[in-house]
């Protein structure tokens, strides 16, 4: 049986698939019947073949500029900050992987860094270079202006300067910064700096099974500013009704990673997605979530689509 939620979600399909404001996305995150959420992993850096596009670097200008014209509501994307105090987009420790240097980030100036070239998708020494550098948050905050919500993946204890950079660019309602939190973790969106922006956190489960995530949550939600969605960790398929019942009583939104073989173990991921979206995103969807992140994010598009063709017949 389709949820009652889901099936009001459906109905608002037709006007949410287009390429929206960030402001918009943000309003129908926090809207029970807002609809699907798709957040591009690292940008739109996978090959888009129904568009005839091929692969660009992760975490870059091109990856954004992707996902504004495949109509993505979000970005997810990784800071850290380098030797000489910038805060830059990178999702390793290190550069080697995605650029042609070689050491960590937090050792690198940021003169050094801008020397580099990105590699072409998830980079590796076989990968292509190109014209593309490494963004500075507040470049990449520039960007996105009037184009896609940013979720910020903070990768170093920089969180206060973060969202110093964040206020400082005016980007509070177009941005969305996570961390995680544990069954004895205060209500965090309720501190500085958090309170600041609207923020997610990823329940860390004490349990093997997910059995404390609910109470997380339910802590989590119990401060008078309240986080604007919860990523779910690795959890197995069996404990996902029980928290989506729990998010769904305290109204905030649950999202899901399909990125491989899948956060909901189980459950299916993007491998699967693939061959079967009705079966992956669609089940999922079914069962509560309602925000994915994912690297097929053309092919989450075309499947949103069709749920949104069914809905006005």
């Amino acid at each position: 049986m389709i949820r009652p939620l889901f099936s009001l979600a459906l109905a608002c399909f037709a006007c949410s698939v287009a390429q929206a404001s960030p402001s918009d996305v943000i309003r129908r995150i926090r809207d029970p019947r807002g609809g699907l959420i798709v957040a591009s992993h690292r940008g739109c850096h996978e090959a888009a073949p129904h568009h005839g596009w091929g692969t660009v670097p992760e975490n870059s200008r091109a990856a954004l500029m992707r996902c504004t014209e495949l109509g993505i509501d979000i970005m997810e994307t990784d800071v850290r900050r380098s030797r000489d105090g910038h805060l830059v987009i990178m999702h390793d420790d290190r550069v080697d992987r995605t650029t042609e240097g070689k050491g960590k980030v937090a050792d690198l100036t940021l003169a050094g860094l801008k020397a580099l070239h990105l590699r072409d998708d998830e980079g590796g020494a076989s990968a292509a270079l190109t014209d593309e550098r490494i963004l500075t948050l507040d470049e990449l905050l520039a960007l996105a202006k009037d184009r896609i919500v940013l979720n910020l993946d903070v990768k170093d204890s920089i969180y206060a300067e973060v969202v110093d950079a964040v206020c400082e660019a005016g980007a509070q309602d177009r941005v969305i910064v996570k961390t995680f939190a544990g069954i004895a973790s205060p209500p965090l969106a309720g501190l500085a700096p958090y309170r600041r922006v609207p923020f997610m956190v990823i329940p860390t489960s004490a349990d093997a099974d997910g059995s404390d995530i609910p109470e997380i949550i339910a802590r989590q939600m119990s401060g008078r500013v309240k986080p604007i969605a919860v990523e779910l960790p690795y959890i197995p398929a069996r404990a996902l009704p029980g928290i989506a019942a729990r998010a769904e009583a305290l109204k905030v939104p649950l999202w899901v990673n399909t990125l491989w073989g899948g956060f909901v173990i189980g459950a299916g991921g993007d491998v699967d997605a693939l061959r079967d979206p009705g079966g992956v995103w669609g089940a999922m969807a079914k069962r509560g979530v309602r925000l994915f992140q994912t690297d097929e994010t053309e092919a989450f598009v075309r499947y949103r689509a069709t749920l949104a063709k069914a809905s006005v017949r």
